[in-house]
């Protein structure tokens, strides 16, 4: 008879077409089985990928998460021309580090004066997020920054909705700051990226996977304009969560030295940490890259993606429900 899966919580960075990669890590986890997402914090992209994955889990488990993943990643290729106006493919990416520049110099509310949004109409066609806040089976955090204050903003439950999700993937430079209650947001990605706290203190699975898609490690001095500014982003959408990850050493580092009282070692819980990181798949692409929303383009990601995951299952999926197949303090944190 076949084991039932396992259970484990995801966390889901965010950074442009990039998401891609992440669909096919998604992809061959869900195709394998073995584990069962129970909860997801996700930021930008992330964040578009746990709602499609969290509302096709409605229709049909693993199976509909699967299609509806892909008909998200389909709807943001057929929409390319939204994303890329007026510019071929291929001059567009040409001309994004200038596009960049002007965006510093310029206010998409001069430049979109109606706030047209193609992710909107994609996300508003494929989920219904009354649905999914009514029945949805993962539990869900999504992550933006609140513009007024400068704190990272968690929407979990029934603070889960369309603008929730937008407001994670709101680039200032490129997008009006999304409402919500009255109080503006920008991207998630400022602030948590994703944000990891949300699980600690939740009843969730007692494994996490952190699927990273911004290199965390890229050996050499950029040099050129464009490179600096790709290595400059990289840092800081990095910069929250290895923040967290270094309060998770800590913690783990107390609890495993029994350095806790027992008031505290009740409130306090350590996580098994696992992860699927991105360096050697996407450092060789440019920040560019990132606008790229061709289905070549993502099709290629999510079949590197389904790879990453393929060899991580292969190499620690006897760990989970064990112990953290990742040092966090050694492989994030170095001395």
């Amino acid at each position: 008879m076949a084991s039932r899966p396992k259970l484990l919580s995801l966390a889901l960075q965010g950074g442009g077409s990039h998401g891609a990669y992440t669909w096919g890590v998604l992809d061959a986890l869900l195709e394998d089985g073995r584990l069962t997402p129970g909860a997801i914090t996700a930021t930008s992209a992330g964040a578009m990928n746990a709602a499609a994955l969290a509302h096709g889990w409605l229709d049909d488990g693993a199976d509909g998460a699967r299609a509806s993943l892909e008909a998200f990643w389909q709807g943001v290729a057929h929409h390319s021309a939204a994303f890329r106006p007026l510019v071929p493919g291929g001059a567009f990416l040409r001309m994004v580090p200038f596009l960049d520049a002007l965006s510093r110099l310029t206010s998409p509310y001069d430049l979109n004066p109606f706030n047209a949004d193609p992710l909107r109409d994609i996300l508003q066609a494929q989920i219904d997020f009354e649905r999914l806040r009514a029945h949805g089976d993962i539990r869900l955090f999504i992550t933006a920054t609140c513009v007024t204050t400068g704190r990272a903003e968690v929407f979990s439950g029934e603070r889960v909705t369309l603008d929730a999700v937008l407001a994670s993937a709101c680039l200032p430079f490129l997008r009006q700051a999304v409402e919500i209650d009255g109080e503006p947001y920008w991207d998630g990605g400022f602030t948590g990226n994703p944000a990891l706290w949300p699980l600690f203190y939740a009843d969730t699975p007692g494994d996490l996977l952190i699927v990273h898609i911004n290199p965390l490690n890229r050996p050499g001095t950029p040099k050129s304009a464009d490179d600096i500014m790709n290595r400059v982003n990289e840092i800081t959408f990095n910069a929250s969560l290895m923040a967290e990850l270094r309060a998770v050493a800590f913690v783990k580092r107390l609890i495993e030295d029994d350095l806790l009282v027992e008031s505290e070692k009740k409130r306090l819980r350590n996580v098994r940490m696992h992860a699927i990181r991105a360096d050697e798949a996407l450092s060789g692409f440019s920040a560019a890259s990132k606008y790229d929303t061709s289905w070549t383009f993502l099709t290629r990601l999510r079949d590197a993606g389904r790879q990453a995951a393929k060899d991580w299952l292969e190499s620690c999926h006897a760990a989970i429900g064990r112990r953290s197949s990742i040092d966090v303090r050694g492989d994030y944190l170095g001395r």
